[in-house]
């Protein structure tokens, strides 16, 4: 009997998967467990097992993109047809739509034809984000199948999407508060609709919120397509921005915005959308770091300087609890652990890896565990569980000459710690004469919706008083290395 092979969802972020290699020929026969191809997702490279024995049957190229839960083969008996009439399975996304909430007409509605279209789910999401009709594209992939190259240089529909209807002046007679109707106003919710504040019994700025909320909750977001909410409580689709501009010249080579590039460009768009960054940079002396370092390493090993900053930072982390949070619905999360991710630099790209409970380890064992992560990056040997739940990120550009930057943070985190180069310096001593030092320059981005700017200084004053006495790094967080969060 045919067994499907699906791609499968191998972290709680990963929507899809695109395929680098196939490691076992079409038509080779497998056994359950055996690697037969490796995917890259929106992460890292990994190799992929069977999921059941037999003779495989691919139906994806190197190369193709497939949703979690969509059919990459077959796993078929001697003899056996692959079935490729069945009915394709519904792939799997990360938000499933509400048809109680969903957008009144959509900008590309690319099941309208009637049939299936065969297209990568990169390709429909592209479609909608470029409000392109699909039915008019003919696909160059397998089978006729429509992948990411076949939308480069389409023009986007010409069909319109309608206007959302003008916002009703009403809610006029309904009793609220000024700052409930203000916020009603600004954002065109008919006071009518909303439920009043059982306790004042009249709508209030929080019942407006709550009201808000809930709509957002009931409208299961589009890919490519924004909601605006209307006075009747619904949500209706809006076109995307219109196609970014052709070349101005011809290009030499262009690189496409796909697998980890691709995420990181649409990931740090929408932190830099979604978050009102700052930046604040402040100069640590590393003196006695720097000796703390050649001591080390006449006795052995070293730890690096961003190894030193990590730890500093993850103790700073557990006085000001503001910095180690995530903004939710509910508000603020002040998070009770620290696990600081480290930008490691790619030939394609950037990835963070995560030092879990990073104030619960000393620095030697620190140092070992960054070493190993930045290893296993380089390599493509990094599981998933090395790269998710980090609370916090450290990016270093010192190795390049830089001094400071302005480092954008890692969503869902609300602050990020860029580290600059050691470089000579002067200082003054108590009797007025100059003495040479060593010092970097700290960059702390954070979100001002979490906290302002006096806790941002403080958080980075305790992270410079952190290593003016590095002896202090190595006392562990008992609390932190005894939970495994």
């Amino acid at each position: 009997m045919a067994t499907e092979f699906i791609m499968p969802k191998l972290g709680l972020t990963m929507e899809e998967g695109t395929i680098t290699e196939w490691y076992v020929d079409d038509g080779a026969t497998v056994s359950a467990g055996a690697t037969v191809l490796r995917i890259e997702t929106d992460k890292t490279e990994t190799d992929v097992e069977a999921a059941g024995s037999g003779r495989l049957h691919r139906l994806g190229d190197v190369g193709q993109t497939f949703a979690c839960g969509e059919r990459i083969g077959w796993f078929l008996a001697d003899g056996e047809a692959a079935p490729e009439a069945a009915a394709a399975p519904t792939a799997m996304t990360a938000a499933a739509p509400v048809e109680a909430a969903q957008p009144a007409q959509p900008a590309v509605d690319v099941s309208a034809a009637g049939t299936r279209i065969m297209a990568s789910p990169l390709a429909k999401r592209l479609a909608s984000e470029r409000n392109i009709d699909l039915r008019s594209i003919r696909g160059t992939g397998p089978g006729g199948r429509i992948v990411s190259e076949d939308l480069d240089g389409v023009a986007p529909s010409r069909t319109a999407t309608p206007k959302p209807p003008a916002f009703a002046a009403a809610g006029a007679g309904v009793a609220a508060t000024a700052a409930g109707r203000q916020l009603a106003d600004l954002l065109g919710i008919d006071l009518a609709l909303v439920e009043p504040d059982p306790n004042e019994h009249r709508v209030t700025r929080e019942s407006v919120a709550l009201h808000v909320r809930q709509i957002l909750n009931r409208a299961a977001e589009t890919p490519g397509v924004r909601h605006q909410m209307l006075h009747d409580g619904s949500a209706v689709a809006s076109p995307s921005p219109a196609a970014l501009p052709a070349a101005s010249q011809e290009p030499t080579q262009t690189v496409r915005l796909t697998g980890m590039r691709g995420t990181i460009a649409r990931r740090m768009h929408e932190s830099l959308t979604q978050m009102a960054q700052l930046t604040l940079f402040m100069d640590a002396d590393l003196a006695a770091v720097v000796a703390d370092r050649e001591r080390r390493k006449e006795a052995g090993a070293a730890p690096s300087y961003t190894d030193y900053v990590i730890a500093a930072a993850a103790r700073a982390l557990g006085a000001h609890p503001l910095v180690n949070s995530q903004i939710t619905d509910d508000g603020v999360a002040l998070l009770p652990r620290a696990h600081v991710g480290m930008a490691v630099a790619l030939d394609n790209g950037l990835i963070v890896p995560v030092i879990r409970n990073t104030a619960g380890l000393d620095l030697a064992t620190l140092s070992t565990e960054s070493t190993r992560l930045a290893e296993a990056a380089r390599s493509g040997s990094l599981e998933l569980t090395d790269l998710e739940g980090g609370t916090f990120s450290v990016s270093t550009l010192g190795m390049f000459g830089v001094d400071g930057f302005t480092p954008v943070i890692n969503p869902p985190n609300t602050a990020i710690l860029g580290v600059g180069r050691l470089r000579d310096d002067l200082k003054l001593t108590a009797k007025g004469r100059a003495k040479a030092t060593k010092r970097l320059t700290l960059s702390l981005t954070w979100d001002h919706r979490a906290f302002d700017g006096a806790p941002a200084a403080a958080f980075c004053r305790s992270i410079v008083e952190l290593l003016n006495d590095p002896t202090a790094l190595d006392a562990t967080d008992r609390n932190a290395s005894n939970e495994k969060g």
